[in-house]
């Protein structure tokens, strides 16, 4: 089903790299205790992050960059002795996955209140920071080469047309490629079984299913494929980086989108310095580092400035998703994915 969201703008531009390391930003005063956070947005945000972060709070930060499939196996690998406080971004649902393996704890930070109540949880287990729409991401060199126009829905993609010359991410690394599964669960009145025989029907167009959501964007600009499925904000990243041969499109079925969010890790060796983070991840000032970095999702604090790099949510037809209802359903779906449509890619 479809809904639209408040009126707000929405920055086609932004994306995760495909880096997965550790940083930390500079040393701070006050004798407070080092953050260490995981981080899934783009490298360059996560360095900005943490940077700013420590400039405002005097908190000194380190982050590790990890999508949002890979997060909860992270946490399982150090059970009750987390290495992190916090988690910046991600969808939502993802986070709700963490939460219900034990791995995330409630907070009510007290800048939540700025916060409208579609972006957060209920429960307070997490609070939305940022919203980015799914779109293909297409280069219009490969598309003139198979003779065909950018794909403008889901059925279209999965045409002959298209044979080995589509990429997405894998819904068991990445929170991307789970909302376009959780997307096709919606169009489909909640028939999770009808939306896994979409992906069978789109599977011999897959070239490849990469472990990062962003990915398939780069592949498309390298000329790989012909459409990558990815958040529109990194489609339009890669074009200010120099792919101008990308454009961006809509499934006109219905546009999944992801509210990212920020949490506090449970038994948190630095929990005190983890909602500090969370309260600092919602403020205006935090929100507003995303378009430095060519970051342009639509912060969710009203207070954050949009930016001309930014496009109407109300022109897409949104799918409205039960991000509590995906959250519980991530990991049986990710299984039947990895069994009945393909496996996860491996290191």
């Amino acid at each position: 089903m479809s809904t639209s969201l408040p009126r707000f703008a929405v920055g086609l531009a932004a994306g995760a790299l495909i880096l997965s390391g550790c940083a930390a930003s500079p040393g701070a005063s006050d004798g407070k205790e080092r953050v260490t956070f995981i981080c899934t947005p783009q490298e360059e945000f996560c360095q900005a992050v943490a940077a700013a972060f420590t400039e405002s709070t005097g908190y000194p930060a380190n982050y590790v960059r990890l999508s949002g499939g890979e997060t909860v196996a992270r946490l399982s690998s150090t059970g009750d002795a987390p290495e992190f406080d916090a988690w910046f971004g991600g969808g939502a649902e993802g986070h709700l996955a963490a939460a219900d393996a034990g791995f995330i704890e409630a907070y009510e930070s007290p800048n939540a209140s700025a916060i409208a109540d579609e972006y957060r949880d209920p429960d307070n287990l997490w609070t939305g920071i940022y919203v980015g729409a799914l779109s293909f991401c297409s280069n219009t060199d490969v598309l003139d080469r198979i003779g065909a126009d950018a794909p403008e829905s889901w059925a279209e993609l999965a045409e002959p047309t298209f044979k080995s010359n589509v990429a997405m991410a894998h819904p068991g690394t990445s929170g991307t490629a789970y909302q376009a599964v959780w997307t096709e669960v919606e169009l489909n009145d909640g028939d999770e079984d009808a939306a896994l025989d979409y992906f069978r029907q789109l599977h011999p167009n897959i070239l490849q299913y990469a472990k990062t959501g962003s990915a398939p964007g780069q592949m498309a600009g390298r000329g790989e494929v012909a459409t990558g499925v990815i958040f529109a904000q990194d489609c339009q990243k890669f074009i200010n980086e120099g792919f101008t041969n990308l454009t961006t499109t809509f499934p006109e079925e219905g546009v999944g989108y992801e509210v990212g969010a920020v949490s506090l890790i449970k038994n948190a060796r630095n929990s005190a310095g983890g909602q500090a983070f969370i309260d600092w991840a919602l403020t205006a000032e935090a929100q507003n580092i995303g378009a430095t970095v060519g970051s342009y999702s639509v912060p969710t604090n009203p207070d954050a400035t949009i930016t001309d790099d930014m496009v109407d949510f109300d022109d897409l037809n949104l799918v409205h998703a039960d991000i509590t209802t995906a959250g519980e359903h991530r990991s049986e779906l990710v299984a039947r994915f990895d069994a009945e449509v393909a496996p996860a890619p491996r290191d």
